[in-house]
């Protein structure tokens, strides 16, 4: 076992810092939208480079936080990686850098190993169902069109009835109106019109 782990940490550090293309491939496949880097790192390019968000444009201390992040091969309760956006520190800290390693040749575990109790963009849809639907999961406006559609509704279920109890007063008060110019009308043709 502990030879495994070893050699797990050796190719983690021996490995480039390219992003894992497996999870991006796996991702596209599932579920037939276009995914980039940007599901996990900051930079829609991924980590390697010199643009902002990659390895290349980081500061002195950019790169020892980065380095921190590198070193949590266990689930950790802070993971603040410059070249990971939230969803992707969020994996690291709830898997550890050693079982995303391990999950590149199975990244249809990560949805069930991650958990669907976060949400990160409040959208109401759990960060690994979109990971899942292969949309993003810190825009709350990017998810699949149901969903989102549903949560919206709960989340202004109020609102929404209290605009179809004004729209059927209104539809009644307007029937109402019609009905009286319509006895207005019937009465003038009888000649009973005052």
């Amino acid at each position: 076992m502990k030879l495994h782990r070893t050699v797990v940490v050796l190719l983690a550090f021996a490995m480039p810092a390219g992003a894992h293309h497996e999870f991006q491939t796996f991702v596209q496949s599932h579920s037939g939208r276009p995914v980039n880097c940007a599901l996990c790192h900051t930079s829609p390019d991924g980590p390697e480079g010199t643009g902002a968000g990659q390895i290349g444009s980081l500061t002195e201390g950019e790169r020892e936080r980065l380095n921190r992040a590198r070193a949590a091969f266990e689930p950790s309760p802070v993971v603040d990686s410059p070249i990971l956006n939230d969803f992707g520190n969020l994996l690291v800290a709830r898997l550890g850098k050693r079982r995303i390693l391990e999950l590149r040749s199975k990244p249809e575990l990560v949805a069930a190993e991650l958990g669907f109790a976060n949400d990160l963009d409040g959208d109401g849809i759990p960060d690994a169902q979109e990971y899942l639907d292969g949309t993003h999961p810190l825009s709350r406006h990017h998810g699949a069109p149901l969903r989102l559609f549903w949560h919206e509704l709960r989340a202004h279920a109020f609102q929404v009835a209290m605009l179809f109890a004004a729209t059927a007063i209104t539809l009644y008060g307007l029937i109402s109106v019609l009905r009286g110019f319509a006895l207005r009308l019937q009465a003038h043709e009888s000649g009973d019109a005052p």
